[in-house]
């Protein structure tokens, strides 16, 4: 299965959904767009795609119009440059910039793990778009580093693994980049087991790419870096996101109540709800039903 092929057997997922193929901002974008209504932008995360939403995206698409892409270098979004590196707030100008094709100037954005950390950045530099943003089981980056210690350090050990200059961490994951992926989803998921063989491969299918690979651990490294620093600046400097914000947090991690999330949150927005979801990681394919009635309560109808 190729890029051409996994943008084919991912349409699957998504019935009555149109593919989503793009270029612009150096970003040639592969995902589906469907539904109707104000607009949506759903972001995934790490090792993901857009399939990543395949189990709410009938529901929302009821009430919304959803954008689902790849983020830049994963899956089958193309980038044109890798230099200068694709931080956050490059992902962010090039999402901006695909919405804007699309004709929307102002929408909604769901960000999961990577795909939140972009969509922060997103509605931190652009407020006048961002009408609400919600984020599934992260928080920014400066704040995740501030609270590491030796257990979170054994449990996502390929934050630091994949954030190594550029060319080991490369070379080492093309030698077993399926037992990579698979350890990192079954960990995510409390089981290789509970993500659907159809999924799986499709996960698996975009790993092997050495390009992807390569975007991979550019986005980690982004995120000890750039990320870190400029989210540094703006935390100095107070500003803030103006939109409201939801946060939806895994039962998963007992250190990190909703609570605990909110108040984290709370330095970044005034506006800020949240809860607990039953699942681990990967709230949106392990808790789907949870999440959609979440995201119902809380997004606006109306552009």
């Amino acid at each position: 299965m190729d890029l051409l092929t996994d943008k084919t057997a991912s349409m699957s997922f998504f019935p009555g959904f149109r593919r989503l193929d793009v270029t612009v901002d150096d970003v040639r974008f592969a995902g589906v767009i469907g539904g109707n209504g104000a607009p949506l932008l759903l972001l995934h995360g790490y090792p993901q795609t857009h399939i990543a939403w395949r189990k709410i995206a009938h529901d929302l698409a009821r009430s919304w119009t959803l954008i689902i892409p790849d983020l830049p270098g994963y899956g089958a979004s193309q980038v044109g440059t890798t230099k200068p590196r694709w931080t956050k707030q490059r992902v962010a100008r090039s999402l901006t910039a695909l919405m804007q094709h699309l004709g929307y100037q102002k929408f909604a954005v769901v960000g999961h793990d990577r795909g939140a950390r972009a969509g922060f950045r997103l509605a931190l530099d652009y407020p006048d778009l961002v009408t609400a943003f919600s984020s599934l089981a992260v928080v920014p980056v400066l704040d995740a580093m501030s609270a590491v210690d030796h257990q979170f350090a054994a449990r996502n050990f390929h934050w630091f693994f994949l954030s190594q200059p550029a060319g080991l961490p490369e070379k080492l994951l093309a030698a077993a980049p399926d037992a990579f992926i698979e350890h990192s989803l079954a960990t995510m998921a409390n089981g290789l087991e509970n993500i659907e063989p159809q999924a799986l491969a499709i996960y698996r299918e975009a790993f092997r790419n050495p390009k992807v690979r390569h975007a991979i651990c550019e986005d980690y490294r982004a995120a000890m870096n750039e990320d870190m620093d400029l989210d540094r600046i703006d935390r100095t400097s107070g500003k803030k996101l103006l939109c409201p914000v939801q946060v939806l947090w895994p039962t998963s991690d007992p250190r990190n109540t909703a609570r605990t999330q909110i108040e984290i949150w709370s330095q970044w927005a005034n506006d800020v709800t949240g809860m607990t979801i039953h699942a681990g990681h990967l709230l949106p394919e392990e808790s789907p039903q949870a999440v959609i009635a979440a995201l119902r309560s809380f997004l606006p109808i109306r552009v």
